[in-house]
């Protein structure tokens, strides 16, 4: 019988992304990620060579997804704000890509997967350049750190709402996010005002 390659490297894939992201890349364990997905272990070395290379694979597929998954539709600020909001419910939905750019970030000397990460980021630049034809590329980049930060913060960091907020309100937060990723888009397109 053939071996399946495409549904086993997704089975691992899955099960790396939850138990990375639940335990960071320090706690996670091959062998629990091994009994999860239902695979030996021998097929985690054979299609990724070990724990760093499963661990990039997994981020990388997350984000990557995340970038394709989410087009910048339309022009103009009110453009960039429904892209935020819709990041926003991307990440509430998928938790897991926040969480490992977390551990990422904590646990990790460099970004994992940059290549490819830094292409897809280029390509969403690029569309927000489109629906903000007067903003620079250092805008454009700054918006789009600006919207995944503030998305993921919601995610990676529940407690500093808890502090500030009290409750945490996800449809406030993404109003907010959207109403200041719109603010940010009209600056940056050098237009005057507030939201339309």
């Amino acid at each position: 019988m053939a071996w399946d390659t495409d549904a086993t490297r997704e089975k691992l894939l899955d099960a790396a992304i939850a138990e990375f992201s639940e335990r960071g890349f320090s706690g996670a364990r091959i062998h629990q990620i091994s009994r999860n997905s239902g695979c030996n272990r021998e097929r985690i070395y054979f299609y990724f060579g070990g724990k760093a290379q499963l661990f990039e694979a997994a981020l990388t597929r997350q984000l990557v997804t995340a970038l394709d998954d989410l087009p910048v539709v339309g022009h103009g600020p009110v453009a960039i704000a429904d892209f935020a909001g819709r990041y926003f419910d991307l990440s509430r939905s998928r938790p897991s890509l926040a969480r490992l750019t977390f551990w990422e970030g904590l646990e990790r000397g460099h970004p994992v997967g940059a290549e490819i990460r830094a292409l897809r980021s280029a390509t969403k630049v690029a569309e927000i350049r489109t629906a903000l034809p007067a903003a620079t590329e250092t805008a454009a980049e700054d918006l789009l750190l600006t919207i995944v930060t503030l998305c993921h913060a919601w995610v990676s960091s529940p407690n500093v709402h808890l502090v500030i907020t009290g409750t945490p309100d996800g449809d406030r937060r993404r109003a907010s996010i959207m109403r200041t990723s719109e603010l940010l888009a009209r600056d940056a397109a050098g237009m005057a005002g507030g939201p339309s």
